[in-house]
Formats: C-alpha cells, sequence, structure tokens
C-alpha cells in the first residue's frame, strides 16, 4: 500500500522569516563602517592654519610635563626640556606621531566582537565617570557596584553599544584605593565586548594591565589592542604626573590610549572655535607624541572632550554649534596626520531626561556622525553635564546609535532590482503592503524604533499615556530579566577574583586614589 501523499512543509519561508525577526534580539551590531562623506568645513589653507598655529605653540610657547620621567624621556628624544616646560620642534612632532598606526583591531574577550578602529572604522561606547545615577525609578542617588554591573549588562545588551566601558558610575560602596580593581571585573565579567582600562593613577592602570594578561596573555598584549585608557589634559597646555605614569603604563603593554584636552571654550581655551582649535590639537599632538616616545608604534588616538562655557554662569554647556564646528574641524586635522580619533557624543546639561536633552543629544550625534570620528564615547546615559548616568537616557541613547548606525551604512541597495519591480506589479494608484517583497523587507528595509512611539494619540491614551521615560525605565527592566552572562573562563576568574584579593589586602582602604602601592 503506498503512503498517503503529505503536505509539503516548508523548514523556512516567510513565516520562518516572520518569527525570526519578531523574536528580541541583543547580537552586537559589528563595528560601523562608515558610507556617508565627512563634512569638512574648513579648507586646505585652513587645516594648514590650524596645523601652522599648534606648531608655534608647542615651539615657542610649549607644554608642561609635571613628570620627572617625561622630562627625561624628552630630554633623551631631543626636545628642548626648561624646568618643567617641554618645546616641541615640529620636525620632531611629526617624525614621533608618523609611527602611530592609522588603524587597528580591538580583541574582545569573545572574538566575534573584534572591532576595527580608524579609517571609517568607528565604535559606540557609553558614557563613564558619573557621581550619580537615575535609578529603574528614576530616582537621582549615589551609585554602588551592584549599579555599575547593571549598566554593564545594558552594555551587553544594546547591540549598537560596541563597548563596557569601565566605570559608567562611580562605585560608592567601594574604596576609592581600591575600586579600580572591581570595576575592571565588571567591565570583564558582565560584558564579552571589549572594555576600557582605569587610569586614575599609574599604580591602578598598572593594576589593570595585569588583569588583562590574567584575561588575554601579556604575550598576546603585545600585539594586540585589547582594551582602552584614557589620559585627560589640563588646558592651557599642561600634562600631569598622574596621566603621562598611567599613559606609560598602557604604552609599555601597547594597548592605545585616548590623548585627550580637556576643553571648557572660553575658559581654559580663547574664546574663538579656531583659536580654541589650535590650542586643542597643540596640546593632543603633544601628548600622542609622547606615546611614541614611550614606544614607537603604539597605538594611540587623537582624543578631547569638548564643551563651551556659559558667560552668563560659567556652567559648561553641550550642544551648541560651536561644538559641532568643533568637531568638525578636529575630524580635519585628526585625519591630516592620519591618526584615529576619540570625540564625545550624546552630551548635555538637563537635569533630567527632558527635551533639552534630547536636543542636546541628537545635536550632537548628529555632528559627530558627520565628522567622521572613530571612539564614539559617552555614547549613552550622559546627563546633567556628566553628574548622572540615567538609565531612561541609557537604553533610548543606544536605539539612537543604532539608529545613527544604520545611517552611516547609507542607502542598501542589495534589493534595488526586485523592489522596482514591485513599482510594475502595484501600477498607479495601487499600495505595497501585501506585496511579496514588502512582506519579506518590512522589517529591515526601514527603521523601526521600539522606544519611540509612532501610534494614534487615541491608540497612545487607551494605553495609559506612558511618555518615553516610564517606556524607557520599563524597556530596561526587561533587559535586565533576559540577561545571561557570558561566563568568564573559570580558572581565569579565579585568577582575576585571586588577583583582586590580594591587590586589596596590600592596597589600604582609604578614600583617595591609590599612588603608592
Amino acid at each position: 500500500m503506498l503512503d498517503t501523499p503529505r503536505p509539503r512543509t516548508r523548514s523556512g519561508g516567510r513565516n520562518a522569516r516572520r518569527a525570526a525577526r519578531s523574536a528580541p534580539v541583543f547580537d552586537m551590531l559589528p563595528g560601523l563602517e562608515r558610507n556617508l562623506p565627512v563634512c569638512e568645513i574648513m579648507t586646505g589653507s585652513q587645516v594648514e592654519r590650524i596645523h601652522d598655529a599648534s606648531m608655534d605653540i608647542l615651539e615657542n610657547v610649549g607644554v608642561q610635563f609635571r613628570d620627572p620621567i617625561a622630562l627625561a624621556d624628552w630630554k633623551r628624544a631631543g626636545a628642548k626640556v626648561d624646568g618643567e616646560l617641554v618645546y616641541l620642534d615640529r620636525g620632531l612632532v611629526m617624525d614621533l606621531i608618523s609611527t602611530i598606526p592609522s588603524d587597528f583591531t580591538y580583541t574582545a574577550r569573545n572574538p566575534k566582537k573584534n572591532l576595527r578602529l580608524g579609517g571609517r572604522h568607528s565604535i559606540f561606547v557609553p558614557m563613564t565617570g558619573a557621581p550619580f545615577l537615575r535609578d529603574l525609578d528614576d530616582v537621582r542617588r549615589n551609585p554602588t557596584l551592584d549599579d555599575l554591573a547593571m549598566f554593564h549588562k545594558l552594555a551587553h545588551m544594546s547591540p549598537a553599544l560596541h563597548s563596557s566601558a569601565h566605570h559608567i558610575v562611580e562605585p560608592y560602596d567601594h574604596p576609592i584605593s581600591q575600586r579600580h580593581l572591581r570595576i575592571t571585573y565588571s567591565s570583564m565579567k558582565y560584558s564579552d565586548k571589549t572594555f576600557m582600562g582605569m587610569t586614575t593613577s599609574p599604580k591602578n592602570a598598572e593594576d589593570v594591565m595585569d588583569m588583562c594578561a590574567i584575561l588575554f596573555g601579556a604575550d598576546f598584549m603585545e600585539t594586540h589592542p585589547v582594551t582602552t585608557g584614557n589620559c585627560n589634559g589640563n588646558s592651557p597646555l599642561v600634562w600631569d604626573e598622574t596621566m603621562l605614569g598611567a599613559m606609560r603604563a598602557f604604552c609599555y603593554h601597547n594597548q592605545p590610549v585616548l590623548c585627550s584636552p580637556f576643553v571648557l571654550g572660553g575658559a581654559n581655551t580663547p574664546a574663538s572655535v579656531a583659536a580654541s582649535v589650535a590650542q586643542l590639537n597643540a596640546e593632543a599632538l603633544s601628548a600622542l607624541a609622547y606615546t611614541q616616545v614611550i614606544r614607537r608604534g603604539a597605538p594611540a588616538i587623537y582624543g578631547h572632550y569638548l564643551s563651551t562655557v556659559s558667560m552668563k554662569s560659567g556652567a559648561p554647556m553641550a550642544g551648541t554649534p560651536e561644538i559641532s564646528l568643533m568637531n568638525f574641524m578636529i575630524g580635519q586635522m585628526a585625519r591630516h596626520y592620519d591618526v584615529p580619533w576619540r570625540t564625545s557624543n550624546t552630551l548635555g546639561g538637563a537635569k533630567t531626561f527632558d527635551a533639552q536633552a534630547g536636543y542636546e543629544s541628537a545635536t550632537t550625534l548628529s555632528a559627530v556622525m558627520h565628522a567622521g570620528a572613530n571612539y564614539i564615547w559617552h555614547s549613552a546615559g550622559w546627563n546633567e553635564a556628566g553628574m548622572h548616568c540615567s538609565v531612561a537616557k541609557f537604553v533610548v541613547d543606544a536605539e539612537q546609535c543604532a539608529m545613527a548606525h544604520r545611517m552611516a551604512q547609507g542607502p542598501n541597495w542589495d534589493d534595488f532590482d526586485t523592489a522596482v519591480d514591485a513599482v510594475s506589479d502595484i501600477g498607479p494608484g495601487g499600495h505595497y503592503l501585501g506585496h511579496p517583497h514588502t512582506q519579506d523587507n518590512f522589517q529591515t528595509a526601514f527603521f523601526m524604533p521600539d522606544l519611540f512611539d509612532n501610534n494614534s494619540i487615541e491608540q497612545w491614551v487607551a494605553e495609559g499615556e506612558v511618555e518615553i521615560t516610564e517606556r524607557a525605565l520599563k524597556h530596561a527592566r526587561k533587559l535586565l530579566n533576559d540577561y545571561e552572562e557570558p561566563k568568564l573562563d573559570i580558572a581565569k576568574d579565579e585568577e582575576l577574583r585571586d588577583y583582586i584579593a590580594r591587590r586589596e589586602r596590600e592596597i589600604p582602604a582609604s578614600d583617595e586614589l591609590n599612588q603608592s602601592f
């Protein structure tokens, strides 16, 4: 007897694709490869004018290096040193920065999350350093280690964030002198993305290098960037012992550092966009050059923190036209020197997650994307001039970065012919909602935000008139509920915990940075 024929079933097909699209996806987006043209607002002669002004500052005004080791290093390199002032010949500077790699690849704990940086390759990194948070109940308070872990989990679950950063918030329930150990462990434990390393003191930076060596291997670090340090300058024209010592710890191990002058336009730079960029450029170049004095060929990133100062109150401002202009100009200067560059992203001075926060952040995000930045820091959570990290803003900012990621890739031409064929199928007066091409592509053709409400006002009212902050906090709770820890290798985890325990015994628990132990 013949078997009765069974209906054919499809293992895939449109229904399967539709189900897959409706399932939550937390996979990290690949590092951004920008296909938008950069916005270059300076002519070639204006770039040279900034360059010449910066070189004149380095040669004739000098930069103060408040660090005896750095001063000795500069003397050996052939610079003129007078007390703590270092005068840098332009030929020396250009020779040194020519050895900085124009791009490199970060190795993450999960190799699928390795990231190329430089040229057209960019990454989004959350904010760091907030002394307060607005929590899951939107209450402003002091953070704890558990709060830091929460943000590292949210960073891990946010597809457009490429890093867990480091101290997104300051964990006040742990001594300052030992805090860097727990921060670094949290960055490593709760996410398998790349992360940042603490540079709060040279000793702390050395501890971070030790912990990275446990996780990745010391020999591996010699040829593979695995973390990022940030070294802030004291504008105008000062680099201090703490930052320079931390810089040496990272460069010795061939790990990239952000060389970041801290600009408060009109306060520690001239009240002029172009002149501020000339000073900032001199400061950044002096630090970039020093990384190559420490170790030629070490990866380094042209950094900065940009803010303008309100002449009414003296408070720092974000989202202003001048910050956007400076980002455009700094991008041109970094490309002129062929080095990767860092900027700050969704900054704002708003005290809550309100319209001001949205406008400030969106203005800066747009400028950053069109400026062609590579290391896009402070991309999620920043509010109140960095005084607090908002959980609600963190998840919305992360989605905004996903939108920017999509935009900066440029239009997709892969299905152009089949999409145009649909025009013939539909003809005048029809609609495309039921067409097979639309059914197969509607969720990927156009970005559909999860956290913005685009329904009718009647539906919005019927669903409780929920505004963005409440929706974002509900989304954050869901992310945390769905979180699955990317487990560390058991032996490495034990070694990291043993290292932390030993260092906490060695470093006195105190309310000051570890400078000696």
